[in-house]
Parts: structure tokens; C-alpha cells; sequence
């Protein structure tokens, strides 16, 4: 697999990376038995996708730890991204970013992780009754002691600018204005697909200016860009697409055409609809890298075959042609 470098340390990674949570958080059939998660992360490694992103909350802990027990006798072949700053509460998720805590958190994270530094420590969420700049400064100091390589800032703040009449990710822009003014921010990660294009109004465009590299999570819409969902279908009250507005019959029958363009491309290139909408995230800019979920091992290695998918003008023409998403993101 063709690798990129990300952020001003020029980290190298392999062109698809791993997101790890859908094996511990979020999806129906998530606490799947262990074994078969770490036969999904070894063929993710065996493929060239190196990038594994984990994070604290997602289980809570428990997807850390699966990653640390993957990683025992291949620590050296994997970039491990995880996260701070969220806290799992039985009713809700709060964020906290007191410098004391996000040290203790990494500490937690090392140990679960097995391991001696984490190659790009991301703030999750920032605490709004904290000043980031507070926050940030903790997790420069984790760089300084060798426990962490990269920092990293996870745009979840966005919907927030755009309830307030603001573009999605201003709020987020102005964050990494002010962070990097602390400590060079090597990634940012953030939404990017074929149904959900806001990065590229101004989060992208802000990235590929600094050198700053560029996670796309949820590259295949939550699974619906695969083509494998049926509207109608329904979802597990544990499967966060449950509450989704955009996994309503209605709306998933409504953005059938989004699939039906993907498997168009795709059958031109031998391909499935996922290995193209990765390839049109990967065609988005050099030091972009999707990291698509998987719970089995044979989507791994679907979604590590997207890197040897080379579209056309003429595909990314018509692709970017489609339709945008009906519904609401939140």
C-alpha cells in the first residue's frame, strides 16, 4: 500500500488507516467476541493500513485494550492514534480538559495501549470550561516527556458553529488558530465523504496550507455508501445509526443515488461502491487518510484494496456530480 506523510514531523502511514471503535462502540453487534477483532486489526496490518484510531471513550477503554493486545507482537508495524477529553457517563458525555486529567488519561492510555508513546495523541473535545490553550499546552508536555510523537485536534465542535448560523467548522478553524500558536498540530480529524463534503469549504483548505494532515472519519457514511444497507431495514437500539435522521426509510431510500453513481464508477474499475467513495476521499489531497471502521476482517481488507483504486477525472467529475445527502448529520 502507497503510504502519506501527515503533519510538519512528516509521520508516515499507510494510504487507508483502521478506525477502530465500531468494534467496542456505537454499532449493533460492537462487544463482538475479541478474537475476531484482532484477526480484523492483524489483516488491517497485514494489508498496509497502519493508522490504527482508537480513543478512550469508545467502550469506555475496552477498545484501547483490545488495540494494546493486537499490538503485543507488532507495536513497530502500527501508528496508534487515540484520544482524550471525553468522559462516558451513564446518561451523558462530557468533556474535560484540565491539564492534571488529560496527563492521567495518557497514562491510563499507555497502559492499555501496552506500549511507551503514542504516535498522535488527539484532544477528542475541547472543555469549554477550559481554555484550550490550557489544554493543549498539557498535551505539548506529554510530547516533551516522550510519551506522545504527534498532537492532534478531532473536529468535533462543528455542528455546534453551524446551529449558531456559522459555517461547520469555523469554530474549528479558530480552535487550531489558537492552538497552534502552543504547539504544531500534526492532524485534524474530522467528517469527510461523499455524503457529508463540509470539510472542504474551509477545514481542508486550512490543513493542506500547513502541512497539517487530514483524518477523514466516517469516510463511508456510517456504512451507507457500501451499498449493503436496505432502506428499511432498521438498526439495534445500541447502533447509533438508530437515531441517525439520515437512516430513516425515507431519507435512505432517498439517497439511493449516491450508491447507485458509487457502484456506477465502481463497476469500471472492478471495484465496490466503499473502495471508490475511499478513493474519492484519497483523491481529496496527499496527506488525507481515511480511516474507515470495520468489525470483520474481509471488510479490512476491502478497505485497505481502495488504495489501488486510481479514478479518473472523468470519475471524480461524476462522483462529485451526485447528488448531495438528504436529511439532517445530527
Amino acid at each position: 500500500m502507497d503510504r502519506r506523510r501527515i503533519g510538519a514531523a512528516a509521520l508516515e502511514v499507510g494510504a487507508v488507516g483502521l478506525g477502530c471503535m465500531p468494534m467496542s462502540w456505537a454499532y449493533t453487534g460492537s462487544r463482538q467476541r475479541g478474537e475476531e477483532s484482532l484477526r480484523t486489526v492483524h489483516a488491517a496490518l497485514d494489508q498496509g493500513s497502519t493508522l490504527l484510531d482508537t480513543a478512550d471513550m469508545y467502550g469506555p477503554f475496552t477498545n484501547e485494550l483490545l488495540v494494546g493486545r493486537a499490538l503485543k507482537e507488532r507495536r513497530a508495524e502500527a501508528f496508534v492514534s487515540t484520544k482524550c477529553g471525553l468522559l462516558v457517563g451513564e446518561q451523558h458525555i462530557v468533556a474535560n480538559g484540565r491539564p492534571g486529567y488529560v496527563k492521567r488519561a495518557c497514562d491510563a492510555s499507555l497502559r492499555r495501549l501496552q506500549t511507551e508513546t503514542i504516535d498522535l495523541y488527539q484532544l477528542h473535545r475541547a472543555d469549554p470550561e477550559v481554555p484550550v490553550e490550557e489544554t493543549w499546552g498539557a498535551m505539548a508536555e506529554l510530547v516533551a516527556a516522550g510519551k506522545v510523537r504527534a498532537l492532534g485536534l478531532c473536529a468535533v465542535g462543528a455542528r455546534a458553529s453551524r446551529r449558531e448560523g456559522r459555517g461547520l467548522h469555523e469554530g474549528t478553524v479558530r480552535q487550531l488558530e489558537r492552538i497552534q500558536q502552543v504547539f504544531p498540530v500534526s492532524a485534524v480529524e474530522a467528517e469527510l465523504s461523499v455524503w457529508s463534503r463540509e470539510a472542504l469549504e474551509t477545514l481542508l483548505p486550512w490543513c493542506a496550507a500547513r502541512g497539517v494532515g487530514f483524518l477523514a472519519a466516517m469516510p463511508l457514511g456510517n456504512g451507507f455508501l457500501t451499498g449493503t444497507l436496505t432502506p428499511g431495514q432498521g438498526f439495534e437500539p445500541d447502533d447509533v445509526r438508530a437515531r441517525h435522521p439520515r437512516f430513516t426509510a425515507e431519507m435512505m431510500a432517498a439517497n439511493q443515488s449516491l450508491v447507485v453513481g458509487l457502484r456506477r464508477v465502481a463497476g469500471r474499475h472492478g471495484a465496490t461502491p466503499a473502495q471508490v467513495a475511499l478513493a474519492w476521499v484519497l483523491a481529496q489531497g496527499s496527506a488525507v487518510v481515511p480511516i474507515p471502521g470495520a468489525k470483520r476482517e474481509r471488510w479490512a481488507v476491502e478497505n485497505a484494496g481502495a488504495a489501488a483504486v486510481r479514478l479518473t477525472g472523468a470519475d471524480l467529475a461524476e462522483i462529485e456530480a451526485l447528488p448531495s445527502a438528504l436529511g439532517s448529520w445530527d
